[in-house]
């Protein structure tokens, strides 16, 4: 089970953080801003990482290390395209977490020697809207009526302009209705969150010949079908009696090769390699087929000289997901690649 980090994190107080971030040394600058948490792990149980909730969403499946044998290089899905996974979204939490988290940041705040007074009026107003103005004492008596719906950014990302998109103050979702925003966890939400969270394995093809390779010669290209196989990462969330979750799976589909030089001629002259019916991508070279032009590689047309060619080798991954209800669909391509050093020689010629 891979643990949420402290990266995702519950975003309440959108209406105070202006104030907060001019005073050094605040309680925002412990639950509102990146880095805060100084990268350390939470659980997955939605409980505070200093004075700040974490996300709920819960990953399994694929996880750095896990695929490719063990071999570094590898990482995260590039989508196709200019689509990206969410950078914030909206959960629920139940009346109660909400009021524990409102108290202890209004505790935090005005108890913290030498806070300064803007700060505790900026905290103290937003209390007050939760606990005696618009709403009565954070709906308690509603506990079982409905939920709050609070926003949540990914850390990594807190500088884009799509972090900032979720910026709702928290609100109340009565049991059985829509929620009116955009991002709301869904069974789709929680596939495009998998998304970026689907780890790869290193694309570095097996050559032959290996290693050094010959002007004019056929260099056979080839992927383990045993490495570049299915991967998912399932993403959950249950809270506040909402109880979803959704598989991504991304599959191999082609490999593209780039020799990393215009001098140079790839097989198939697209250079892009297509999946074969056992999975595997390209063919791997046998003795006897010396003489036959490879299903998948390249040949180079001048030597390296006294350096390499960068070699660059691409997959294409068809993604598709599946989720609570029934639900499921495709989500945008995505690719991911490496460089590997190709030294190419002239062949040498003996006179006699």
């Amino acid at each position: 089970m891979r643990s949420v980090t402290a990266r995702h994190r519950w975003l309440t107080a959108g209406a105070v953080a202006g104030v907060l971030a001019l005073v050094p040394g605040t309680a925002y600058a412990a639950w509102g801003t990146p880095g805060a948490s100084n990268g350390q792990k939470t659980d997955t149980s939605g409980g505070r990482d200093g004075t700040s909730l974490v996300s709920r969403v819960v990953y399994s499946g694929a996880t750095p290390g896990t695929q490719g044998g063990g071999r570094g290089g590898g990482g995260s899905l590039q989508p196709v395209g200019d689509w990206t996974p969410p950078a914030c979204w909206y959960e629920p939490r139940s009346a109660a977490e909400f009021r524990d988290y409102v108290e202890t940041m209004y505790d935090d705040t005005v108890n913290t020697p030498g806070q300064h007074s803007y700060a505790k009026s900026a905290v103290g107003m937003f209390r007050d809207e939760y606990k005696d103005g618009k709403y009565e004492n954070y709906n308690l008596d509603k506990k079982d009526e409905g939920n709050w719906w609070v926003a949540v950014r990914d850390e990594d990302r807190s500088m884009e302009p799509e972090a900032q998109a979720c910026d709702r103050m928290p609100f109340w979702v009565e049991n059985g209705d829509p929620v009116p925003v955009e991002n709301a966890i869904t069974p789709e939400v929680l596939a495009e969150l998998a998304y970026s969270r689907v780890e790869l394995p290193a694309t570095e093809v097996t050559l032959r010949p290996e290693g050094n390779t010959k002007v004019n010669l056929p260099t056979w290209a080839w992927l383990d079908k045993a490495r570049f196989k299915k991967t998912s990462v399932t993403a959950a969330i249950a809270v506040g009696g909402l109880n979803v979750q959704a598989t991504t799976t991304a599959e191999p589909v082609s490999l593209k090769l780039e020799p990393g030089t215009p001098d140079a001629e790839t097989y198939p002259a697209s250079g892009e390699c297509a999946i074969n019916d056992d999975g595997s991508i390209g063919e791997p070279y046998a003795r006897g087929k010396a003489d036959r032009t490879p299903p998948c590689g390249l040949k180079y047309l001048r030597s390296s000289g006294d350096g390499t060619f960068k070699l660059q080798a691409t997959v294409t991954w068809d993604i598709t997901w599946t989720g609570t209800g029934g639900a499921g669909g495709d989500l945008p391509d995505g690719t991911f690649g490496n460089d590997q050093a190709v030294t190419v020689q002239e062949i040498q010629a003996i006179n006699r």
